[in-house]
């Protein structure tokens, strides 16, 4: 029994070299973290079904209490029982993978274990499937945590499965006699070291599995620590400063050897090894980067020639290349470069990933603020009229002056104060509205001016049927309008033509506004639109504020043009995307 204790104890410790071996696979990590799912499963019963043969081909073969000597067991002798692994390992895989791959590897092993010896020996297929089921069943429990079942647990369902074991081989030995002489002979070694084997193996799990936990809260304090710093400079927009300012600290944190950031075009920033040649304003230069602009995948490069840089001595060996977006469309890249392609392992993918998506969310709520920013300016521009007591005092003064002498027309002009008023608080709650909406603010707005300045403007809109229900930015139309009248015609007390047209294509919304006014100088002109300009009737913003709002909101489709017409005035042009 002593011989037969030792033999085992190399048996189990081959077992457990290979667990060791296993756990420290990253593949196989994500496979044990994912085992609910059917590809786990099915990988699982692959892996373990192989484990299962090498415990049935490395048994120690028995002939009536005696051992005889052999490494290898392809075949046994009719007369010869084989003690061995195999319980092992079908508990083992049930604790892990569940009923499902414990069921499965306890029949591979009762059919391998047959075709070892002979139909005498059929018995071993039900029993190794009864072991495999039990141990998954008690180990199911666990698996929704992403947990394992605890080891001093394991080690009893393993003392319990091998208890089962031998009670089939004494219920269907040929004898009674023979059965209890065999078990006498096997069952100590066995049920001790297959429970002890059982127990370090999952212990092996158990403590990888604690330091991956373990590594992961360290990393995800680190991630949360670097998102923290970087979020104030991506809240900037990703631009030439935020960018260089962001790299240093990923390099800091992740202490790869480059760090690099891109937009659609050039190299933003690159901190660390190869700064020689990666620099900054330069256009995108490896074609790893320019394949995942055009992707929008992840893409990992092992290896110089993958990489892709042409300088001859650049340093970088292996790269992780990863899309940055916002608003679901590709704004840049996040390129994490390494000198030794060793050093580039699935955690570093991982995090590579985590931080991209971290990136993008902080770009787009930096794009969010200043949208949100841009429309607080507008707020504050359409609701001039109801802060500026200019215009809110001659719009009182004039209709206070028609009460006396036509209180229909001054009644009428008092709820056009009211619509435009409200019409304004609705507008600066809303991204977009619809051109019928908007419409109407105009006209109101229109009507006071009218009231008070009677035939000095003649506006026309020529609007196509199929535009009133299209969304455009809240007081796009009002803006250059109400800009026409104050700006356009000076002190002209008549023929002051203003021609709004508003029509449609396949992809986009066409606003014009043309006068017949002076027309703009050409030093004004070229700034219009562009920065603000100084007025003697306003605070020159409005046209600035409109275009930023088309550009930001419509991701530099929308298009704001101003010109002077040939024949006299001027002409404004909004081109405003139209999302399905």
């Amino acid at each position: 029994m002593f011989e037969l204790l030792i033999l085992m104890m190399e048996r189990v410790g081959l077992i457990i070299l290979m667990a060791f071996l296993l756990v420290n696979i990253p593949y196989f990590k994500q496979v044990l973290l994912n085992r609910q799912k059917l590809q786990a499963k099915i990988i699982l019963m692959v892996i373990f079904g192989i484990f299962v043969i090498i415990a049935n081909l490395t048994g120690i073969e028995i002939t009536k209490n005696t051992i005889l000597p052999a490494n290898f067991l392809p075949t046994i002798s009719t007369q010869a029982a084989i003690a061995n692994t195999r319980t092992l390992v079908i508990t083992v895989s049930g604790l892990v993978g569940g009923p499902v791959v414990g069921t499965a590897v306890g029949f591979i092993a009762g059919i391998h274990r047959l075709w070892q010896g002979t139909m005498n020996d059929f018995f071993y297929v039900p029993s190794s499937i009864l072991i495999g089921f039990i141990a998954g069943w008690l180990g199911q429990r666990k698996m929704h945590r992403h947990a394992f079942i605890s080891t001093m647990e394991a080690t009893l369902i393993a003392a319990l499965m091998e208890c089962v074991q031998m009670g089939f081989i004494l219920f269907f030995s040929p004898s009674f006699t023979s059965g209890l002489n065999l078990i006498r002979f096997i069952a100590f070694p066995m049920i001790l070291l297959n429970s002890v084997g059982t127990f370090i193996f999952m212990s092996i799990l158990t403590i990888t599995f604690n330091q991956e936990e373990q590594a992961k809260a360290v990393q995800t304090h680190e991630v949360l620590d670097l998102a923290a710093q970087t979020l104030p400079y991506f809240r900037e927009g990703l631009h030439k400063d935020s960018a260089r300012k962001v790299a240093s600290i990923i390099q800091h944190y992740t202490k790869v050897s480059a760090i690099s950031i891109t937009d659609t075009h050039q190299i933003l920033a690159h901190v660390g090894k190869g700064d020689d040649h990666h620099i900054p304003e330069l256009e995108v230069i490896t074609e790893l980067s320019k394949r995942v602009l055009k992707t929008g995948e992840m893409t990992i490069a092992r290896s110089k020639a993958e990489v892709g840089c042409s300088h001859p001595d650049c340093p970088l060996q292996a790269a992780i290349v990863i899309p940055l977006f916002s608003k679901n469309q590709i704004v840049g890249t996040l390129k994490m470069y390494f000198d030794n392609p060793d050093d580039l392992t699935h955690v570093e993918e991982q995090l590579a990933e985590g931080l991209a998506l971290i990136f993008s969310s902080q770009i787009e709520l930096g794009e969010a603020e200043v949208q949100s920013k841009l429309l607080k300016e507008a707020e504050i521009k359409s609701l001039q009229a109801q802060v500026n007591p200019h215009f809110f005092f001659n719009a009182i003064n004039t209709i206070s002056a028609l009460m006396r002498i036509d209180s229909t027309k001054a009644r009428e002009l008092l709820l056009q104060l009211s619509k435009y008023f409200r019409g304004n608080l609705q507008g600066a709650i809303s991204t977009t509205i619809q051109v019928q909406q908007e419409l109407e603010q105009v006209k109101a707005y229109l009507a006071l001016e009218q009231a008070r300045f009677p035939e000095r403007y003649h506006i026309v809109f020529d609007v196509e049927e199929d535009c009133f229900e299209c969304l455009i930015p809240p007081y796009a139309i009002q803006v250059l309008v109400e800009n026409t009248i104050k700006h356009g015609f000076k002190n002209r007390k008549d023929n002051n033509q203003v021609y709004v047209q508003i029509q449609k294509d396949d992809q986009a919304l066409h606003i014009d506004v043309f006068d017949n006014g002076e027309g703009i100088p050409e030093k004004r002109l070229a700034l219009l639109g562009k920065q603000t300009v100084e007025s003697e009737k306003g605070t020159g913003t409005a046209l600035e504020n409109l275009a930023r709002r088309i550009q930001t909101l419509y991701d530099n489709q929308g298009n704001f043009f101003i010109e002077n017409n040939p024949e006299g005035g001027s002409h404004v042009a909004l081109t405003i995307p139209q999302r399905k």
